[in-house]
C-alpha cells in the first residue's frame, strides 16, 4: 500500500525538495504552502503522516496540529527555524510525534518518516494482523492495541501514536526498568540519542496528565531518577 504523506511548509523550496525525496522513496505526496489550503486535503484523504512547518501564514503549524488530532491519530512531525525548547515542548504537548530544526538534512527527515510509520503500522488497528496480547490490563488501565484504545476506570483516553507506543512498552515490559534511551531507540528507530534531548520526558509528562498520575506519588508510571521509567508489577 502506498503510504500517503501531507507536507504543509511555506517556503516553496523546501516542500519542493521534501516533496522530491519522499517521491523517490515511493509515497504519495500531498503538498500545500499554508495551512488553510491543507484543510480539506485533511479532510477528504485518508493520511498516513503529516509533516508541518511551524511558522505558516494565516493558521500556524501548532494550531493545524491542533485541528488533526481533534480526529486523527496518524503521525505528525513538526519542523521549524527556531531552535527554542518552548517550541518542541509546544509542538509535543499538542500532538506532534518528532520534532526537526531547519536546516536539516532530507535524508534525515526521510529516515524519520519511515520510523514513524513503521511504527504507526505496528500500533494502528488498521495496520495490525494478528490478535496477539492484543488486550493489556493493569490497575484500571486497560490498552487494547489492535483497536489502539486505552481506558482508565472505563473512561477512554485520548493517545497519540507516540504516547500510545511508550505506554504499551511499559505495559509489556511491567516490574522492569525501562530507560529513557531505550523507549527512544525502540519508537523511533534511531540509534542516535543525546541525553540532553528531553523528547521522551514531555511525552511521559503528557501521558501523566492524561492519566491523572503524579511524579511525587505515581500510581502508573514511576520514574527511576538516572535510570528511567516502570510501571510497578
Amino acid at each position: 500500500m502506498q503510504e500517503k504523506i501531507l507536507i504543509v511548509d511555506d517556503e516553496h523550496e523546501i516542500a519542493d525538495l521534501v516533496e522530491l525525496f519522499l517521491n523517490n522513496e515511493g509515497y504519495k505526496v500531498f503538498k500545500f504552502y499554508s495551512a488553510q489550503d491543507a484543510l480539506a486535503c485533511i479532510e477528504k484523504i485518508e493520511l498516513d503522516l503529516a509533516i508541518l512547518d511551524v511558522m505558516l501564514p494565516g493558521i500556524s503549524g501548532f494550531e493545524l496540529c491542533r485541528k488533526i488530532r481533534e480526529k486523527y491519530t496518524y503521525p505528525v512531525v513538526m519542523l521549524t527555524a527556531k531552535e527554542e525548547e518552548i517550541d518542541k515542548i509546544t509542538g509535543l504537548t499538542l500532538g506532534a510525534d518528532d520534532y526537526m530544526t531547519k536546516p536539516f538534512r532530507p535524508l534525515e527527515l526521510v529516515a524519520r518518516v519511515k520510523a514513524q510509520l513503521r511504527r504507526y503500522k505496528k500500533y494502528n488497528p488498521s495496520y495490525t494482523m494478528d490478535a496477539e496480547e492484543s488486550v493489556i490490563a493493569h490497575s484500571g488501565l486497560v490498552m487494547d492495541v489492535k483497536t489502539h484504545q486505552c481506558f482508565l476506570d472505563e473512561r477512554p483516553i485520548a493517545l497519540t501514536p507516540t504516547e500510545f507506543s511508550i505506554l504499551r512498552i511499559l505495559l509489556e515490559q511491567k516490574g522492569n526498568v525501562v530507560s529513557a534511551q531505550e523507549l527512544f531507540q525502540t519508537i523511533w528507530q534511531d540509534e542516535y540519542y543525546n541525553k540532553s534531548n528531553n523528547t521522551i520526558t514531555v511525552h511521559i509528562r503528557h501521558l501523566r496528565e492524561k492519566m491523572n498520575d503524579t511524579v511525587e506519588n505515581p500510581k502508573y508510571i514511576k520514574t527511576i531518577w538516572g535510570v528511567g521509567y516502570k510501571i510497578e508489577a
